[in-house]
């Protein structure tokens, strides 16, 4: 079965009550009557075909389950659609892990596993550069410490104040709220100011000069230790831009020897330079 169990076209009407029933955690009577139906499935064996259709009515049936705890979790960076599409994972997976023979409602299981999907979600998948995980995993935690000191306190709560609420370090709760900034990063095509420019336009860049600052100075050490005839063939060559003929007709030597001389000062200098 795909992620989304049903279209939004094809879902029953699930009714006043259903319509209120999760809440939080649900109301069982409200879904008392697929006990039986819970239970047949869980009874069936793996590589029953009936299992595929069974699946599906329930995962319809607690579907509202699923948009309810969503919608808790909206307005955080990521669209409700995509949270429901997590969300039907959980559904799928509580489904297919349900024992009703051990004694537990169907929705004291089915809420928590759909809650975490979610909630892993959140942590795995929607960070724009890597958290450490302790870090991701203390964002919830704070949030859920802010909302209640801000009430005790009518004030926005101090780090120190989180960090005794969590009995956790300051360090460990300002690490945590820096790496927020982590999840939605400012683009840097955004305005940096009222004048249009972007933040892209306000980065300095590397002096490409930089890069062989260190190689000129190395050169320049050894063609100081070249001999005299050697320094002046590379001189006239490089810095004079002047053909292998020429610089023969300069130095009073053959083409032929400047080509060899050029080529053996030049090893010359690539080997020294390599050693530094």
């Amino acid at each position: 079965m795909t992620a989304a169990p049903v279209a939004p076209e094809d879902r029953p009407d699930p009714g006043p009550r259903a319509a209120r029933a999760v809440p939080g955690r649900g109301r069982r009577d409200d879904y008392a009557h697929a006990a039986p139906a819970l239970a047949a499935y869980a009874a069936l064996p793996p590589g029953d075909p009936r299992r595929r259709e069974m699946r599906d009515r329930l995962a319809t049936l607690f579907w509202p389950v699923v948009v309810r705890i969503a919608r808790r979790y909206r307005g955080r960076g990521e669209p409700l659609a995509d949270l429901e599409q997590v969300g039907a994972v959980g559904l799928l997976g509580a489904l297919d892990r349900f024992r009703p023979d051990h004694g537990t409602d169907f929705l004291a299981f089915a809420v928590p596993t759909i809650t975490g999907e979610i909630r892993r979600h959140f942590r795995d998948s929607t960070w724009s550069m890597h958290v450490p995980r302790r870090l991701k995993d203390l964002q919830t935690p704070i949030r859920e410490a802010v909302a209640e000191l801000t009430t005790t306190t009518h004030r926005a709560p101090r780090p120190s104040e989180i960090a005794a609420h969590l009995g956790t370090s300051v360090e460990e709760v300002v690490e945590a709220l820096a790496a927020q900034h982590a999840y939605t990063p400012s683009s840097l095509d955004a305005p940096a100011g009222d004048g249009g420019t972007g933040h892209v336009d306000l980065l300095g860049e590397v002096d490409a000069a930089l890069a062989t600052a260190g190689y000129r100075h190395e050169l320049r050490r050894a063609l100081a230790d070249l001999p005299e005839r050697e320094r002046t063939i590379v001189a006239l060559r490089f810095f004079g831009d002047l053909t292998q003929t020429q610089i023969a007709a300069e130095v009073g030597l053959s083409q032929m020897h400047v080509s060899r001389l050029l080529s053996r000062t030049l090893a010359v200098l690539r080997e020294r330079i390599d050693a530094t």
